[in-house]
């Protein structure tokens, strides 16, 4: 199976470039100020696949305004465009093994509804996964490349089956009818067992393995207690299965489960968690990664003495995909920090040079005058050490205060990682600081810190928001007068509930695609969550909860609400759908509160489209120099 390694939770905020102002200008001490068209031609890249040969790498691009497929010619960075779409952003995947057929993703405005589709050579495409109101995903090649495999929820849509697809004819069977919420993760290379994790609840899941031959599921992780369980890989002989738990410990790590004894033994274990762990195609190199405050890390080991070898080093970066050629000679690497969007590098093995193959960040904004994110730790409000990413603007001083924004990650259970971030930035370049809090609840500190939320949403992760303000205002350079709270999808929720129930705390808000009723909410999640619908009780609440959920629910105390806010939401977002947003704003408006609203009719959750973006990120901007720009005296 190929190495994807995780995102951060938070990571379509990536996507939110910024706002405001037409031409360049030079800051007060020296620093240069970007419009928000120069930051819009940064591109953003996603996928590394290499071709047969070796030659190149199929990647997809947003240069056109939309996402489309591309190849790189490895030897000569040159970049060519394989798709045309004009509306839907399409997502490469993966070439096929032995031509140059390749499969790629699309959803229908941001409806996540995804197909799996293959482009031939000759330029025909065809959907693998035809039919109306289905979610579908790719899942790996099988070791001989003889087949591929595809998750569907065509048949029920709340749960995803495991379809067998011919590599030459496209041929499917289904392998694996899911009847209980099975979530499937890897197939053994002889093709003959299936691992599959299932979940209990956010803290406890299981993992089964299937024979293929007589049909037996067999659950290898009976426990007691809430423990999670999540398979990784199978090893390259297909004796052992590797998986991540956190058994025993605040932190997860791997260990291997002999198939034949169906006895366990631990692999790895660090003080972060390990977030993922896959082997290279011959199987030379276990790749495994760590979620290091909130960076993370890539190391590679002989599986066999887990003796680490050489890998290629990017200094100061945070690697987001180590994809290594089937021949196991080279490596395709994403790689970002603070002034460096997610950039693709090229290297020879096992610790070659990396080589930029791609330029992410426009060539007119020169990288010195953003700012580096600092990890940045505050006592809240009950002595818990909170966690998150600070940035100061150039500007920023004792005797020049700022205004600033705390911005919170979407989730719940997501995480603020250290990268490129574009909205950010242009806020900072043009005169925010901006702390990314990590609140209680977050991922990456351990499960207990994942826990303290629990059933207690808009309640102590909020005051952690409303604490940090303490810590900015000690910085020395942050106007105590002019702190603002933002955020996406749960961080959206957070913004409604700062304004709601700690009215007093932030001057104004951003709510991007933000809950704001979450009963119904959890009573309208999209059917193909119906597995992880437990994990999301145990996480929120009983769904059947009412009352509870009425009382966290910002819409039903929106009389409270007296600061300014504003509100941009996606028509086709399934995840919080647009009445969430719609009854807020009508709410707030009623009070006679200041209230700006932005829907998109072409987006879904998160806005893909650089026209939207303009729009949109042009008018948070605008908004916030508005109600925190002003002056004391206003």
């Amino acid at each position: 199976m190929p190495t994807i390694l995780p995102r951060c939770l938070a990571c379509l905020m990536a996507l939110f470039l910024p706002c405001l102002a037409t031409l360049s200008t030079w800051g007060q001490e020296g620093f240069k100020q970007y419009t928000i068209e120069q930051f819009l031609k940064t591109t953003s890249y996603r996928g590394a696949s290499f071709s047969p040969d070796n030659s190149k790498l199929l990647v997809s691009d947003d240069s056109t305004g939309v996402f489309n497929a591309y190849s790189i010619d490895i030897a000569s960075d040159e970049s060519t465009q394989l798709t045309d779409s004009k509306t839907d952003s399409i997502f490469s995947v993966s070439y096929f093994p032995h031509d140059e057929r390749f499969l790629y993703t699309a959803d229908q405005g941001g409806n996540e509804l995804n197909h799996l589709y293959v482009r031939a050579t000759d330029g025909k495409v065809t959907d693998l996964t035809p039919g109306e109101n289905l979610k579908a995903q790719f899942a790996g090649w099988s070791t001989d490349d003889q087949y591929f495999y595809v998750l569907t929820n065509e048949r029920d849509p709340k749960y995803f089956d495991v379809y067998e697809y011919e590599t030459d004819s496209l041929e499917r069977d289904m392998i694996f009818r899911n009847e209980e919420g099975f979530n499937f993760a890897d197939i053994s290379p002889d093709r003959q067992t299936l691992a599959f994790s299932k979940t209990i609840n956010r803290d406890d899941s299981n993992i089964y393995l299937l024979d293929r031959s007589s049909g037996e599921m067999k659950l290898i992780t009976p426990h007691e207690g809430e423990i999670n369980f999540a398979p990784a890989t199978f090893t390259p002989n297909g004796k052992e299965l590797v998986y991540i738990t956190d058994r025993d410990s605040d932190f997860r790590y791997l260990e291997k489960f002999n198939l034949a004894t169906g006895q366990s033994a631990p692999v790895l274990k660090t003080d972060w968690d390990v977030s993922s762990a896959s082997f290279s195609k011959k199987g030379t190199y276990f790749v495994v990664a760590t979620n290091e405050d909130a960076k993370t890390h890539i190391r590679v080991y002989d599986f066999a003495t887990m003796k680490p070898y050489p890998v290629p080093k990017i200094p100061g970066a945070s690697i987001s995909s180590f994809n290594i050629s089937p021949n196991e000679k080279d490596v395709a690497i994403y790689a970002s920090d603070s002034r460096m969007p997610n950039d693709l590098f090229f290297a020879q093995l096992p610790a070659g040079k990396p080589r930029k193959l791609t330029q992410s960040l426009n060539r007119e904004i020169n990288p010195q005058d953003l700012v580096d994110g600092k990890v940045v730790r505050f006592q809240s409000f009950d002595g818990t050490t909170i966690p998150g990413i600070l940035f100061k603007p150039h500007q920023a001083g004792p005797d020049a205060k700022v205004p600033a924004l705390v911005w919170v990650h979407g989730g719940p259970g997501g995480q603020s990682r250290v990268g490129y971030r574009a909205l950010i930035q242009y806020l900072v370049n043009h005169g925010y600081a901006v702390y990314a809090i990590n609140n209680r609840g977050s991922s990456g500190y351990g499960k207990k810190f994942e826990q303290l939320d629990n059933r207690n949403h808009g309640k102590n992760d909020l005051m952690d928001c409303v604490t940090s303000k303490k810590m900015l205002v000690e910085t020395g350079y942050v106007d105590p007068d002019k702190i603002g709270i933002i955020g996406g999808s749960y961080g959206g929720y957070m913004t409604l509930a700062a304004l709601t129930f700690q009215p007093d705390a932030f001057e104004c808000g951003v709510d991007i695609f933000g809950i704001s009723n979450w009963y119904r909410t959890v009573q309208s999640i999209p059917p193909w969550w119906e597995a992880q619908r437990k994990s999301l009780e145990k996480e929120l609440g009983d769904f059947s909860d009412e009352e509870y959920f009425r009382s966290i629910s910002p819409l039903f105390h929106s009389h409270q609400i007296k600061k300014p806010l504003m509100v941009l939401q996606g028509a086709n977002d399934p995840r919080v759908i647009q009445v969430e947003s719609d009854e807020i704003v009508a709410a707030v408006r009623k009070n006679g509160i200041p209230v700006e609203y932005l829907v998109f009719e072409d987006e879904g959750h998160g806005f893909r489209k650089k026209e939207n973006q303009l729009e949109a990120y042009q008018s948070i901007l605008k908004f916030v120099d508005k109600y925190l720009k002003k002056s004391s005296a206003d």
